[in-house]
């Protein structure tokens, strides 16, 4: 795909934020907001040379930013020898062809940088999936807004762009991509329902990290399972859901999924399509909110991944708060409370408090029993795998032996056949 999402090398970029009244809070510009697109940059490989943060009542409908402050930025652009600018809003097709024309160099919004990061990132199959599906449908709204960028050159008859045949010809290519795409993706959707219907049958709960990216849910997933996926400090460092079994205590098995980081102004076609893997959170029976306890807009960072989590999880999925990196700020500036933990995933404090919780949430009521089933009674066996644990199964001339972790209702039912608890 030949467009602005393949560029690899480094960038020198002035990032560019407007404030306008008219604007909801997920929409606006902050001085935050500016070094978050800074470290996005840096992420994607860039280097921010400087930063504008323009406050208006209303965005300008031609350049976004007013004219006048337009040239100001063309300026800066020159003076610093920088051959990009990034916008931390959200542009039109006609703004970015205009901003173009007045500034001389390549303009992106904050979701092109955001879906340049993920092209960079994806690794599996998947993840490639996901990710060009998220750009076709960024890419396609935009094609007149985007001079030559996808229209042939040259001469001759069938070269001559970029108009409005060729315009048309590329969002036919553009239509029939994303249909392709959707529908491979659909097919990774039931793949991971089928796996979905064999963890169920083998009464195996899952439990899914989500957070803010760079909250360090890898981290904790690598020290409590042995994963050993890379973790680094940097932003979506993880696009590919990761998922292993882990032992809580002798009577609790779960599947411990990592899931993409979430972060403010997360592109909604990208939120689309990472919707098979997101889906995780639709299915999980408990969801680890890991938190970046230092992080000095933590609260603002909470409420974006709460509101995320609204709309992806079940209503009544119990939420377990894990504040992360604890270790870098006094304990009294950690809240404190039920289903809240304070940890340090790199140095490995406060993970048996956490899966104390993760039991306290999950098993409630469980028992781990040994049984003696007569054979008359067979189909008791059946109910144990459909409803509980299975541990082992022995067939002895008395009857059948089995090991199994079971919920209060059927331990209650089973109590003539128990021999061991």
């Amino acid at each position: 795909m030949e467009s602005k999402f393949d560029q690899h090398v480094q960038e020198r970029a002035v990032l560019v934020g407007l404030n306008a009244d008219c604007f909801r809070a997920d929409e606006t510009a902050t001085d935050a907001s500016l070094e978050e697109l800074e470290a996005l940059l840096e992420t994607a490989g860039g280097f921010c040379t400087a930063k504008i943060l323009q406050n208006r009542h209303t965005p300008d409908a031609r350049t976004f930013i007013g004219q006048g402050k337009a040239e100001e930025v063309r300026m800066l652009i020159e003076a610093t020898a920088s051959n990009m600018a990034i916008f931390d809003n959200s542009l039109s097709p006609s703004q970015i062809r205009v901003l173009e024309e007045l500034l001389e160099v390549t303009v992106l919004d904050r979701s092109a940088l955001i879906l340049d990061i993920f092209a960079q990132r994806a690794k599996t199959a998947e993840g490639r999936l996901q990710v060009e599906l998220a750009q076709y449908k960024y890419l396609l709204p935009r094609l007149s807004g985007m001079g030559t960028s996808l229209s042939r050159q040259g001469g001759g008859i069938g070269t001559r762009g970029p108009g409005e045949t060729q315009l048309e010809t590329d969002r036919r290519h553009i239509r029939a991509r994303i249909a392709k795409l959707e529908e491979e993706l659909e097919q990774v959707r039931k793949v991971r329902a089928m796996q979905r219907r064999q963890r169920d049958k083998n009464s195996v709960p899952v439990v899914a990290l989500v957070g803010y990216t760079n909250a360090g849910k890898s981290t904790i997933l690598n020290h409590l399972t042995g994963a050993g996926i890379p973790a680094n400090n940097r932003l979506f460092d993880t696009l590919d859901t990761t998922s292993r079994a882990l032992s809580v205590s002798d009577t609790l098995d779960v599947i411990l999924s990592d899931t993409v980081g979430f972060i403010s102004k997360l592109p909604h076609h990208l939120v689309d399509a990472f919707r098979a893997t997101l889906e995780e959170l639709e299915y999980a029976d408990l969801l680890i909110h890991v938190i970046d306890a230092s992080d000095p807009d933590r609260e603002e960072h909470i409420a974006v991944v709460d509101k995320l989590i609204g709309k992806l999880a079940k209503e009544d999925t119990p939420v377990i708060q894990c504040y992360n990196k604890a270790d870098l700020l006094p304990a009294t500036d950690v809240p404190v409370g039920k289903n809240k933990v304070r940890l340090s995933a790199k140095e490995g404090f406060g993970m048996e408090e956490l899966l104390s919780l993760i039991e306290e949430n999950l098993a409630r009521g469980q028992h781990q029993v040994k049984l003696l089933i007569p054979y008359s009674k067979g189909g008791l066996l059946d109910r144990l795998h459909k409803e509980g644990t299975v541990q082992s199964v022995d067939y002895a001339p008395e009857g059948i032996v089995t090991e199994a972790i079971c919920g209060p209702v059927l331990f209650g039912q089973l109590r003539d056949y128990i021999v061991e608890e």
